[in-house]
């Protein structure tokens, strides 16, 4: 059991799209096909969105307490500052509260950016069933869950196009801030001293500081698109609505 925690790990590296990596996204679309299904149901039943909060939460401070356990923490890469691990931390407190703002986070932010992840982490020699694959998983795909549970079982929405524009700005400000912090700690926060060692979708948006324009760009697309099935829906109902009265 404790070669499962231990650094360095001698088990099988991750392997990119391998079966335990389709295996760990297969888990996390069932789960979201059971929120939609089932939301009437859990909707009845607020120690699951409790629980699950608490788990994000643990799952947090598990990945802390490891890098602590093995001298590897250090405020140039573990400080709570990247995006999601802000955005697992908005979960926690999105699913807690059910409240609208972070919850506009969670969702028009969080589901493209944790998704990336999911597609492409940064696991390195930590394969299945290493403690480090779990956390991974757990927290990148429990912020898409989170926003896919508030959204199919507790009915929150985005509230508009103002809500797409608050996201937008509030990233952005973020943004700024990180990369004023980033020289003065030594850190690569948000990514925006260079590119992680690792391969990922940055690798095709060019060198520094052009990818930063990059993934700006395609962050303000992803965030307006994530919007955009609320906003087909009151399309389709004003639609319905004008066809009504003809």
């Amino acid at each position: 059991m404790e070669t499962y925690f231990a650094f360095p790990y001698d088990g099988a590296p991750f392997e990119p799209f391998g079966a335990a990596h389709w295996g760990a996204l297969g888990v996390i679309f069932a789960l979201g096909l059971i929120f939609w299904l089932f939301r009437d149901r859990l909707r009845r039943h607020r120690f699951i969105r409790l629980s699950f909060a608490i788990l994000l939460l643990a799952n947090e401070i598990g990945w802390h307490l490891w890098h602590l356990a093995h001298g590897l923490w250090n405020v140039q890469n573990l400080l709570p500052l990247n995006l999601c691990n802000v955005l697992v931390l908005l979960s926690v407190y999105s699913l807690a509260v059910k409240k609208q703002v972070g919850y506009e986070f969670v969702y028009l932010l969080g589901i493209p950016a944790a998704s990336q992840v999911l597609l492409t982490p940064a696991l390195g020699m930590f394969g299945f069933p290493h403690i480090l694959f779990f956390q991974i998983f757990i927290s990148h795909g429990g912020v898409v869950l989170a926003a896919l549970y508030l959204t199919f079982v507790e009915k929150l929405r985005p509230a508009g196009w103002k809500a797409v524009l608050r996201v937008i700005l509030w990233a952005s400000i973020y943004a700024i801030l990180i990369f004023l912090i980033n020289p003065l700690i030594g850190g690569n926060y948000l990514f925006l001293a260079h590119k992680p060692p690792a391969a990922t979708l940055m690798d095709i948006l060019g060198d520094w500081p052009w990818y930063i324009v990059w993934m700006e760009m395609i962050g303000i697309g992803l965030v307006g698109m994530m919007y955009l099935p609320f906003q087909v829906r009151i399309w389709l109902k004003s639609s319905r609505g004008r066809l009504g009265d003809q």
